[in-house]
């Protein structure tokens, strides 16, 4: 099925710019133009107050709501946690003689808005044509602090054009907003109050008791003289402002949220602890708050940004997902993890699933490795969770969930919380990838190697024998795919569950080598006997990996060689998406499948399979994915590149940097897609790059796209920052700080240090 762009954007190598306002885009640019610092992130809508369709959306990580669901039987949920919508900090309302400001009813002309990459600020500014025939000019600037994760700024500017008057704003607090979802809002206000020009309020959610302060101070060049507002769940200032024909004037709202989310503070502590930071914020100048964003992100791009000549819509869509992958996460607060939407919207409830392992990890491993240890970190504070879950579904150790936000499983669907096993083997490779890559072993030995007991111990005991086969298999399970439904040994599962027991049997024999009284230590902790390492080896060297001999393809389930063909390409566009327009139980009729299942494994441990096997598989299971989850193209993009498969390889790839900028699922105004946002910069890196992470060495082998110019692009590789430029000609690779490393290159290896490396780019590797 052919993705068709909706462009309306500018294109921009360092910003995202809308000229013109669209209300049937409004929600879609609401997402695009979202700011988070991974403590908090507010979507793009009109802080003024907007009648028509909009998502007010404020959302803070690990800040959850839960209710329960309709369920008796065991091992399947009984309640749910997802992500709330939280506090309005940017609530407005302005209003000039009596007429009040709203896009979905005012006239207004020259809008504009924009996310600069580069001052991490959001600015949208217009013409308000009043009914009176005057005209004033707003902007609005905001921004997120990347440096004080508690705080927000919002700036409004006005300029009289035609007239001299007066402008009255009311600015606040508000946890009236509604959950999308639940259809109210999830907040009770417990406290609120006006001290020494703060303004704050204190909310808990109505069932977990989550609690938020949030408080915020006023800045003006104009004597504001507010007045204090308070009602139900809001507490804010009004004020009147004196406007000057053609002189501009404007006020800054500095704001502090301070969330609670484990009820490990009072009410009194908290409120204590907010009001502490909203004082420190009262001190702050606002240019000095701009200041430093704008130095956070001059940091980040001079070790992170990846450049393209000769594409600008690429150049803009890599950086706007860098942008928003650091927006994400950069590992400050290890409780918190990576949801499917980032916070950016309501979709997919804020919850992580099995992506963060095996798609956002390598764009922290080689960026930012302490996010990338903080996203480990998650899993093994979440253990106990994980334990308690093994235990209901009937098994042993650890089984992490496929949906979390706090650890335990908030998936509603049976047959993806309970048959979706590869969430523990996709934490596992992602301790493997972590510690290979980076040599912490001490979070190995730490944290590491408990985690990896404990989820072996699941998958020993979820696991069975063959009756005739006599081979180790997992019966009744639903792999990556997710259009096969309740079936016997998904090669995908059973081979990572095979690397799970291998991994976890060298590990800890390490240990036992190197550090005898540690090992002692967890061996002691977590009840381990050399009995179980014995099973979990016969297990593994007895897994059964469904293939065909003779093709070298491997079979992505018992039976599924079997299965009734179906031409995805017969299938009407208007039938997609399938989900939509298709019986659920239709879905599992065919060989159909929904995104990569054997070819992800392939991607993972890429080195340990021939280029014959690799493209066996890729030639048989592409012509039949149909790329309903928008994770999938990135990997066949990335297995394309190296099969020399080119042209097929930058189809796969077009729309990878640009699939929400362009909207090409159509539902980009649900969120951003953070974590095939992360897939865009594997698709360049891993795809184009020929970066392998899984072998002895880090290695590439560049080619170049014909469409481009040039790129480059920075990876951090024990503690050695390395650039790689690739030219029409020549690849050039030099350490930028940090030293010199060994890396491979075309297969041979190569020091690089300070000195640059020039190499030719190999022949016949330029891609269509």
């Amino acid at each position: 099925m052919a993705k068709v762009a909706d462009k309306y954007l500018k294109v921009d190598p360092w910003a995202v710019i809308e000229e013109g306002f669209d209300p049937e885009r409004n929600r879609v640019s609401e997402s695009i133009f979202s700011l988070g610092n991974e403590y908090m992130g507010v979507r793009g809508y009109p802080e003024e107050g907007y009648s028509g369709d909009m998502l007010l959306g404020s959302y803070f990580n690990g800040l959850y709501e839960e209710h329960a669901i309709g369920n008796h039987y065991k091992g399947i949920i009984r309640s749910l946690r997802y992500m709330v919508n939280a506090v309005d900090w940017l609530y407005t309302r302005i209003t000039v003689d009596g007429e009040q400001l709203d896009l979905a009813h005012s006239k207004v002309k020259d809008f504009r808005r924009r996310l600069d990459f580069r001052t991490g600020t959001y600015c949208r500014e217009f013409v308000w044509l009043l009914g009176s025939g005057k005209e004033l000019k707003l902007t609005f600037t905001r921004l997120v602090s990347m440096k004080m994760s508690h705080l927000g700024l919002q700036q409004v500017a006005f300029e009289p054009l035609n007239f001299t008057g007066e402008v009255q704003v009311c600015t606040g607090l508000d946890f009236g907003a509604v959950h999308e979802e639940r259809g109210q809002s999830m907040w009770k206000s417990l406290r609120s109050g006006s001290a020494e020009g703060i303004t704050a309020i204190m909310a808990e959610t109505l069932t977990t008791g989550n609690r938020l302060f949030s408080g915020f101070v006023l800045h003006s060049p104009a004597e504001l003289n507010p007045c204090a507002v308070e009602r139900d769940r809001f507490a804010g200032q009004s004020f009147t402002l004196p406007l000057i024909e053609g002189e501009r004037i404007h006020y800054t709202k500095l704001a502090v949220n301070c969330a609670d989310t484990g009820n490990a503070r009072s009410q009194e502590q908290l409120w204590e602890e907010g009001m502490k930071l909203a004082a420190a914020a009262a001190e702050l100048e606002a240019e000095d708050v701009f200041e430093a964003q704008a130095a956070y992100w001059k940091e980040i791009w001079e070790t992170s940004d990846i450049s393209i000549e000769g594409d600008p819509e690429n150049q803009q869509g890599i950086r706007f997902c860098i942008f928003q992958l650091y927006q994400t996460y950069h590992g400050d607060h290890p409780g918190y993890n990576i949801g499917a939407k980032g916070l950016t919207g309501e979709a997919y409830r804020g919850l992580a699933f099995w992506d963060t392992e095996s798609y956002c990890l390598p764009f922290y491993l080689f960026n930012n490795p302490k996010a990338a240890r903080s996203l480990l970190e998650f899993r093994y504070n979440t253990l106990p969770e994980a334990m308690q879950r093994a235990r209901d579904v009937d098994c042993e150790g650890a089984c992490y969930p496929i949906a979390t936000i706090d650890g335990t499983e908030s998936c509603d669907l049976w047959q993806h919380s309970n048959l979706q096993l590869h969430v523990g083997t996709a934490v596992s490779y992602g301790i493997w990838h972590y510690v290979k890559n980076t040599g912490d072993k001490e979070f190995l030995y730490s944290k590491g190697a408990e985690m990896l007991i404990q989820i072996s111990r699941f998958y020993a005991t979820r696991g069975q024998w063959g009756a005739r086969s006599g081979e180790y298999g997992y019966f009744g399970v639903m792999g990556p795919d997710e259009f096969q439904l309740m079936v016997n040994n998904n090669c995908y599962i059973n081979l990572m569950a095979k690397k799970l027991f291998e991994y976890t049997g060298d590990a800890l024999a390490e240990m036992r080598e190197s550090v005898p009284e540690r090992f002692a230590l967890l061996a002691d902790l977590t009840g381990l006997r050399d009995d179980e390492l014995a099973d979990w080896a016969n297990k593994a060297e007895h897994m059964k990996i469904p293939s065909d001999p003779a093709s070298g393809v491997y079979e992505e389930h018992d039976g599924f060689f079997d299965m009734p063909h179906i031409d995805i390409h017969s299938i009407p566009v208007s039938e997609f998406p399938l989900y939509s327009n298709w019986s659920y139980d239709r879905l599992y009729r065919y060989d159909m499948i929904k995104q990569p299942d054997v070819l992800m494994f392939m991607f993972l441990y890429n080195s340990e399979f021939t280029r014959e096997a690799k493209l066996a598989n890729y030639d048989y299971y592409e012509p039949r994915c149909i790329h309903e989850s928008s994770l999938s193209p990135s990997i066949h993009s990335i297995l394309a590149s190296e099969l020399g498969k080119h042209d097929e390889a930058y189809r796969f790839f077009e729309f990878a940097t640009r699939l929400d900028l362009d909207n090409y699922n159509r539902n980009t105004r649900e969120g951003l897609h953070t974590t095939s946002i992360a897939a865009a910069w594997m698709n360049i890196v891993y795809g184009f790059g020929g970066m392998r992470s899984d072998g002895e060495r880090l290695s590439f082998s560049p080619t170049l796209p014909e469409r481009w110019t040039s790129y480059s692009f920075n990876v951090l590789f024990e503690g050695v920052l390395i650039r790689l430029a690739v030219g029409q000609e020549t690849v050039q690779l030099q350490a930028v700080s940090g030293g010199c490393t060994e890396i491979m290159v075309y297969g041979h290896r190569l020091s690089v240090g300070p000195d640059m490396v020039v190499l030719p780019l190999a022949e016949g590797l330029v891609a269509g």
